[in-house]
């Protein structure tokens, strides 16, 4: 199914993802169709692929159907709050992050607008993309000064950090969402403690057989796990690795 959401167009692509319902929101659609692809990978050729490609670094942009179902997942967790966090783990090229940042703008002007507000961006709104390797960082803040973000991230409203991811980033947090884009050997008990209350976080988890890991925090603070599906990403490593 997912090789079938191939488009010549992003707009095609995000029209494929919905008539297989692997994209099932406006919300998502919305999101998505904002984000060019086409900015983030580094062969345009096959910038509306539905799979993975490399971005240098041995790292990848996962593939569109991967995304999609991460932001259906984290969704619920971003709507009617007026001013959703949100931390993308391993951001690689940029893309998610600037997924994420389309979700919550959405979300945080219809808050303002059903509070008789103007509809801008709301302050403390923040998506922040962490990654190991500086020249990822730097490329993804290239590709989303190039899709069109430039004042988000001038603002702050989309910051980049060069970090262990690992360790999330305490300045920003909690956070509404977690999203982690490579796999890791366990689940991070920072991430974990980052997680506002209520919070989600979508993590892969494994080496060899991994398994994409669903983890919620209740406002009472109790966490759950959910196995979601088996997956294939790239490691969540250290800077060296």
């Amino acid at each position: 199914m997912a090789w079938s959401c191939t488009g010549t167009t992003n707009a095609e692509l995000i029209s494929n993802l919905l008539r297989n319902r692997l994209i099932n929101s406006d919300s998502v659609a919305a999101a998505m169709q904002a984000v060019d692809r086409a900015n983030y990978v580094l062969d345009k050729r096959h910038a509306y692929e539905d799979s993975p490609q490399s971005i240098g670094h041995d790292a990848t942009i996962s593939a569109p159907h991967m995304h999609a179902h991460a932001a259906e997942l984290l969704l619920p967790y971003l709507l009617d709050r007026p001013a959703p966090r949100v931390l993308d783990v391993g951001a690689g090229s940029g893309y998610f992050t600037s997924v994420c940042y389309h979700l919550v703008r959405s979300s945080a002007q219809q808050q303002q607008q059903q509070q008789g507000g103007s509809g801008g961006d709301s302050t403390g709104t923040v998506v922040v993309g962490i990654e190991h390797i500086p020249a990822l960082t730097a490329l993804a803040e290239q590709n989303i000064r190039a899709d069109g973000l430039s004042s988000a991230i001038d603002s702050q409203a989309i910051m980049l950090i060069t970090s262990d991811g690992r360790l999330g980033y305490t300045q920003k947090g909690p956070y509404d969402a977690i999203h982690v884009g490579a796999a890791a050997r366990t689940i991070p008990p920072a991430l974990v403690e980052q997680l506002a209350s209520p919070g989600r976080m979508i993590i892969p988890v494994g080496t060899y057989s991994q398994r994409l890991m669903q983890v919620d925090k209740d406002a009472q603070g109790t966490i759950t796990q959910r196995d979601l599906f088996g997956v294939v990403y790239v490691p969540l490593t250290d800077r060296p690795a």
